[in-house]
């Protein structure tokens, strides 16, 4: 039985536009050109920065991210980031380009493109599946070969970022992580956990072009027409686009549910190792359950009250979504390698 997924559309903790600075109101107003007149807070995401869809008074529509610089920091040094790469990748891609950035109040703030779009229903619908999916043949051949403006940026590799942040099987065998919750399969498969996830760093390194780096579900809008765009950029990286095409399916995947045919037909899997889907299942359960800490007794989606009681924002839903990931990963993998 393949474990409930968090309510995706539904996971954040943020402030809404009322409870920003005024003087960060007023600068973005200013910004836009007009008064600001509606705003909607973005529902999905595990972090705490404001974001929200605000539609001003000459009916002009700006997404717009900010974060507190004392205590959300990190969120504006990603939305910054972010800002850099969108301004830089291909013309055409359905991606969310800036418009501008800011600083008021103590806060940093940036307007990009609004999507009038909304996350992908799980289980996944079959059309929506083949919409993504499509939309990520496009990204992964536009990044196969990216503009030197883009790689200027200096991206990490994720060969180098696999070796810090994601042999997690590795710490687990040599005691400098706790065994993490496993589903009867895999309990007894450690040494091949290990030996799987130690190979992504070399097939990553060989990778020529570049990966989304965190391409999950919550990170995908499917507009009305029904075409997908691909959101939060910040942690783009030398890699390979089959690493991103296992960590979007991973949501997808339920007993029975045969993801591996679409995998290996997929444009971005093309040049893939012939193991690279067990090598990426293995090395992302492994961070995820790792990651996920203790199992919560209960946890509901956030309540308008959430963002004010925990400033730091970080959803009580990340642990639900990483456990769920870590699992449908680990699931996929020993449906692959028969593990019983």
């Amino acid at each position: 039985m393949s474990a409930t997924p968090p309510p995706y559309h539904r996971t954040a903790v943020r402030p809404d536009w009322r409870d920003l600075p005024d003087a960060l109101r007023q600068a973005v107003s200013g910004r836009l050109g007009a008064p600001v007149v509606a705003a909607r807070t973005a529902t999905a995401g595990f972090t705490g920065g404001f974001a929200a869809v605000l539609t001003t008074a000459t009916g002009a529509r700006v997404f717009v991210k900010a974060a507190d610089l004392a205590r959300q920091h990190h969120l504006a040094d990603w939305y910054a980031r972010e800002s850099a790469v969108l301004a830089r990748l291909p013309a055409g891609l359905p991606v969310p380009r800036p418009h501008w950035a800011l600083d008021a109040a103590g806060w940093y703030a940036v307007g990009l493109d609004a999507v009038d779009g909304r996350t992908p229903h799980l289980p996944w619908d079959p059309a929506e599946l083949a919409a993504v999916l499509a939309g990520y043949a496009g990204v992964a051949a536009a990044l196969a070969d990216p503009p030197a403006g883009l790689t200027a940026l200096g991206l990490p590799r994720l060969a180098d970022l696999a070796r810090s942040d994601i042999l997690w099987w590795e710490e687990v065998a040599a005691g400098r992580e706790p065994v993490p919750p496993l589903i009867p399969p895999a309990r007894d498969r450690l040494p091949e956990l290990v030996a799987l996830e130690s190979r992504l760093p070399g097939y990553a390194a060989a990778a020529p072009g570049l990966a989304h780096g965190d391409l999950r579900v919550d990170n995908v809008l499917l507009d009305r027409a029904g075409r997908a765009w691909f959101c939060d950029w910040n942690w783009l990286c030398h890699g390979p686009a089959w690493f991103d095409l296992a960590g979007l399916l991973i949501t997808g995947y339920a007993d029975g549910a045969g993801l591996d045919e679409v995998f290996a037909a997929h444009p971005a899997a093309v040049d893939a190792p012939p193991d690279a889907l067990d090598v990426t299942l293995a090395a992302l359960a492994g961070y995820y359950l790792t990651a996920a800490g203790p199992p919560a007794t209960a946890v509901s989606a956030p309540d308008a009250g959430a963002a004010a009681a925990n400033p730091a924002g970080t959803s009580a839903l990340l642990g639900a979504h990483r456990r769920f990931s870590g699992e449908q990963a680990l699931r996929w993998l020993a449906a692959r390698q028969g593990w019983r």
